[in-house]
C-alpha cells in the first residue's frame, strides 16, 4: 500500500548549488552525500526529502522529473517572492476551482515546479 510521498528527487547539473538555493527558500539545512565526484544533496522538509541528484542524459535527463506543487497560503505573494529570488515564469496562474489557483515557475537550475493555493 502506498503511504504518501517520501522523496521528491530533482535531476540537475549542480545538485549542491540547487539544494543550497532551495535551502535558502525554505530556511532548511542542506545535507550532502559525496561519493567521489558525485554529490547527492537534500533537504528534510518536515518528513519530505527534497533531493537533488546529478542529471544523466541516459538515466535521468534534466527536466524529465515530475512537477511538484507546493501548497501556499497566498499564491500571488509567494509567486512574487520566488520570482524576486531568481525564478522565472512558466505558466499560470490558472483558476482550477473556486478559491484555488495554480501556477508554474522555473528555478534558477531549470527545474519546473508549481504553487497551489488561494
Amino acid at each position: 500500500m502506498l503511504h504518501g510521498i517520501r522523496t521528491v528527487m530533482i535531476f540537475v547539473d549542480d545538485p549542491e548549488a540547487a539544494a543550497r538555493w532551495w535551502g535558502g527558500i525554505f530556511a532548511a539545512e542542506v545535507k550532502l552525500d559525496v561519493n567521489g565526484a558525485s554529490v547527492y544533496a537534500w533537504l528534510d522538509l518536515g518528513g519530505l526529502e527534497l533531493g537533488f541528484h546529478p542529471a544523466s542524459p541516459e538515466a535521468n535527463p534534466h527536466g524529465a522529473s515530475t512537477v511538484p506543487y507546493w501548497p501556499v497560503e497566498d499564491l500571488d505573494t509567494e509567486r512574487e517572492r520566488l520570482l524576486t529570488a531568481g525564478c522565472t515564469h512558466h505558466r499560470g496562474p490558472l483558476d482550477v476551482e473556486p478559491g484555488r489557483r495554480v501556477c508554474q515557475l522555473v528555478d534558477p537550475f531549470g527545474t519546473v515546479f508549481g504553487l497551489d493555493g488561494p
